[in-house]
């Protein structure tokens, strides 16, 4: 995506069953379209920036993808908005 602001970003955040972190992390990070797994303290274990050329893209990618792999419990997604310059 570029920095013209075309294309879609999405943040999201995961909780996993315990003791899953790690494992689910390594799959994520082999998702097409996740730029960046990073693991978490407290109430959500994982956050991950996803860029995709649409936002059905991105919904594709946590619906089909993220929320798929076993030992994910929960997504939450939160779309960027459009830039303000």
């Amino acid at each position: 995506m570029s920095a013209a602001g075309e294309g879609a970003v999405a943040l999201v955040l995961v909780t996993t069953d315990p003791g899953e972190e790690a494992r689910v992390m390594g799959e994520v990070k082999a998702v097409k379209g996740v730029q960046e797994c990073l693991l978490l303290f407290g109430e959500y274990d994982l956050f991950m920036r996803i860029e995709a050329y649409s936002y059905a893209q991105v919904s594709a990618i946590v619906l089909q993808e993220i929320r798929t792999i076993e030992g994910v419990q929960t997504t939450k997604t939160l779309t960027t908005a459009p830039s303000l310059d």
